[in-house]
């Protein structure tokens, strides 16, 4: 909580937070736009277009963080809240599939490029060593509970309100996320000496491939992109065409998962007091093997219900928590000091490379051949990533050495870093 006592950090992590939530609702209206432009085949709409907002994340992510320091920060997280806010608002308005391939293309080169630009500002306001590392994790916690608690919003909102009135809202919210960043001081940075735009991005990628623990991250990125993949993508058709639900119960299907995920996510920090990250990933793993499992024999039986459909959906809710929750804890434990800002980029990176190529499989896939044969190759994708973490990630590994200063932050309060760690 010290950290929310500095005025301009917990600004910014207000707009940090509402900008979240407006990425995370505009995807659950996004799921129900395309049910309305292509009927059955919403899952290939939905697919390509969160397809094109991983190839954004994984291309645009690593070049913005290489360059933010060239570029009045302020000004520009500003721009980006203004143009996610304007594309929002003109998503209601369409009426070709390629118009929303295009605004999301906009939407999400905007969202791409403002999660680095706000990374790069926190060393300059949260000066503390300890409180930086924190500020780190509340960053991906923040990410944590937007996924957990959006689709919760959104089925309660669309019980009131058309979809097309929640484009409306989450406009509304990344225009207030830009006037809380106007409302903070927000210092511009000193270019760096590195001469190349990967350089940066590419020192955390050769951190995880040569580190046996964050290599086993890697594989599990893979599990829950699988997973989640089915549930993000798939559910929009499921709830329409196979229950014949409403829109706002394909909210609440999604909240079903949100709901798994919140309920494990409260327990782990208790649990991983006594229990090794390692178990509690693999075996998040493990429930997400079994979770796609029965999804698809739920669809090739054809005895798909409202019921069996939830319980799976909130097991793959709780499995893809026990492997989230504990990833800021095993990137803290895995890289020395210096090296924690370049490790959380590149998992950032890395896991959304997963879900770029499971994105796709759910959604073209799905259309093209159905539901079985996409969810058995996401079944065999999540158990690939499950075995290949048991093998990657020695069961008995020893954390990295707690040397050199945080990268961007100064160098003191070590021992607090230490123990944060």
């Amino acid at each position: 909580m010290r950290l929310f006592a500095l005025r301009d950090y917990r600004r910014l992590f207000g707009a940090q937070v509402i900008a979240l939530f407006g990425t995370g609702l505009t995807t659950v209206a996004l799921g129900l736009l395309a049910y309305d432009l292509a009927g059955p085949n919403a899952g290939m709409v939905l697919g390509t277009a969160l397809t094109i907002k991983m190839v954004m994340y994984v291309v645009i992510a690593p070049l913005a963080a290489a360059y933010v320091d060239r570029l009045p920060r302020r000004t520009l997280l500003v721009l980006l809240d203004v143009v996610r806010g304007a594309v929002v608002l003109a998503l209601p308005l369409v009426t070709e599939v390629w118009h929303v391939y295009v605004l999301i293309g906009l939407l999400q080169a905007a969202s791409a490029a403002f999660t680095p630009t706000y990374q790069a500002v926190i060393p300059d306001i949260v000066t503390d060593e300890s409180a930086y590392t924190r500020a780190l994790s509340a960053s991906q916690v923040a990410s944590t509970m937007e996924s957990l608690l959006s689709p919760v919003l959104a089925a309660v909102a669309l019980a009131f309100l058309s979809f097309d009135r929640l484009f409306l809202g989450t406009s509304a919210g990344f225009l207030l996320s830009a006037l809380l960043v106007l409302s903070a001081r927000v210092p511009d940075a000193r270019p760096s000496a590195h001469t190349r735009a990967w350089d940066k991005a590419a020192a955390g990628i050769r951190t995880f491939l040569r580190t046996p623990r964050l290599r086993g991250l890697m594989a599990l990125n893979l599990v829950v992109a699988a997973a989640g993949s089915i549930v993000v993508v798939n559910t929009v058709n499921l709830v329409r065409d196979g229950l014949g639900g409403s829109q706002s119960d394909v909210a609440w299907m999604l909240a079903a998962s949100g709901t798994g995920t919140l309920v494990a996510a409260l327990v782990l920090p208790r649990v991983l007091d006594r229990v090794a990250a390692r178990t509690v990933m693999t075996t998040g793993a493990a429930v997400l093997v079994g979770a796609t499992g029965a999804a698809v024999m739920l669809v090739a039986t054809g005895i798909a219900t409202w019921a069996g459909t939830a319980v799976i959906w909130s097991a793959i809710g709780v499995g893809m928590a026990l492997i989230i929750t504990p990833t800021g804890k095993v990137l803290r434990a895995s890289v020395a000091r210096n090296a924690i800002p370049e490790a959380f980029a590149a998992q950032f990176s890395l896991s959304h490379l997963a879900w770029l190529i499971t994105y796709p499989v759910a959604g073209w896939i799905g259309t093209a051949a159905g539901l079985t044969l996409a969810w058995s190759v996401l079944a065999v994708l999540a158990g690939a990533g499950a075995a290949g973490a048991l093998l990657l990630w020695p069961r008995h590994d020893t954390p990295a050495p707690v040397t050199g200063p945080v990268s961007g932050a100064p160098a003191k309060d070590r021992s607090s870093l230490a123990k944060a760690a």
